[in-house]
């Protein structure tokens, strides 16, 4: 008899960790099927896309007029006349062992075209998003914690504004009045984290901008919850409630957004790069876009959307640790 309360204590870590584990593999099996879907949907750019592809290779090449033995030799070469399943699956296997293929222009690998420039994207991206969060985390807080006074009505105008313009728009605005007006930065940037702190000091607060709304309603629903009342009752202070109940209960949300625009910082990676001429992918990808470079844009692409697929699992993943309610299978 003295053994049954432990028993039953086993029983139900027994079904916590089982109910943890069936949902992290649900997540799992869903993160596979969208990368599956992910690749097909770039594979199709090539084979899609108007016109042959043969003679597109060749005339990004430089081949003006490719004679009919040069366009054979090109399908040959890209396997053309195999069946499109096995065209994709002989591209897929490529890709799992990092091979993007050849860039039509410059002949060269494009996995090692991208990975020589890919350091600096990540350097740019890593502290945006660095910035990002605790631009976001900051101004939520201090908005919910002051809630309909000044620094409140100073935070929603900032996410107003930030909300409404495009991160291209304060980009100009800083290359303009920072870096060339006041001489703060470089307009011809290098690979360091110093360099990098402007544009990603201006792509996170104009992303922070979203989030901070999106927090900063979740923190106040919390704050006008029951459970927010009752420990009101109990003596704790607004503060206390605010870190210790209200952000527990509203970062989920804040976890998912953070998640879906991972693959937006990448995807609008190029275009920020440009306005400050970072050596990183965007000059390469712009490129590639206005060339038809096709393996270097399929690679991009990828990439984004791949990871995209990741940074939402590794959020889903959070969410089931943090909230019980999602280990639950029926659910």
């Amino acid at each position: 008899m003295g053994h049954g309360p432990e028993q039953v204590i086993s029983s139900d870590q027994i079904k916590r960790r089982g109910g943890l584990m069936f949902a992290a593999l649900i997540r799992l099996g869903q993160a596979a099927l969208t990368a599956l879907a992910a690749c097909v949907i770039v594979f199709a750019l090539l084979p899609l896309a108007p016109g042959d592809p043969a003679n597109r290779v060749l005339l990004a090449r430089g081949v003006e007029t490719p004679t009919p033995a040069e366009i054979e030799a090109t399908r040959v070469e890209l396997g053309l006349y195999d069946p499109m399943p096995v065209q994709f699956i002989n591209w897929l296997g490529n890709v799992m062992q990092g091979d993007f293929g050849l860039s039509f222009t410059s002949q060269a690998s494009v996995t090692q075209e991208i990975l020589e420039r890919l350091p600096a994207t990540l350097i740019l991206l890593g502290l945006a998003l660095g910035f990002s969060i605790v631009f976001s985390l900051s101004f939520a807080l201090i908005a919910a914690g002051f809630r309909d006074r000044w620094p409140d009505h100073l935070i929603r105008i900032y996410t107003q504004i930030g909300a409404a313009f495009p991160t291209f728009v304060f980009a100009l605005l800083a290359l303009t009045f920072l870096i060339v007006g006041f001489q703060m930065g470089q307009v011809l940037a290098d690979v360091t984290w110093q360099a990098a702190l402007i544009p990603a000091f201006i792509i996170g607060l104009d992303r922070a901008a979203s989030w901070t709304q999106l927090l900063r309603a979740g923190l106040l629903q919390a704050m006008a919850s029951g459970y927010a009342d009752v420990a009101r009752t109990r003596g704790a202070s607004e503060g206390r409630i605010l870190l210790r109940h209200a952000l527990p209960n509203a970062i989920l949300p804040f976890l998912t957004a953070i998640g879906v625009s991972i693959g937006a910082l990448i995807g609008g990676a190029p275009l920020i790069e440009a306005i400050f001429t970072w050596p990183g992918l965007g000059a390469y990808v712009l490129e590639a876009l206005s060339a038809r470079n096709y393996p270097v844009i399929q690679a991009y692409v990828l990439i984004a959307a791949l990871s995209y697929v990741a940074a939402a699992l590794l959020v889903d993943l959070a969410a089931i640790l943090l909230d019980p309610r999602l280990r639950d299978p029926s659910k």
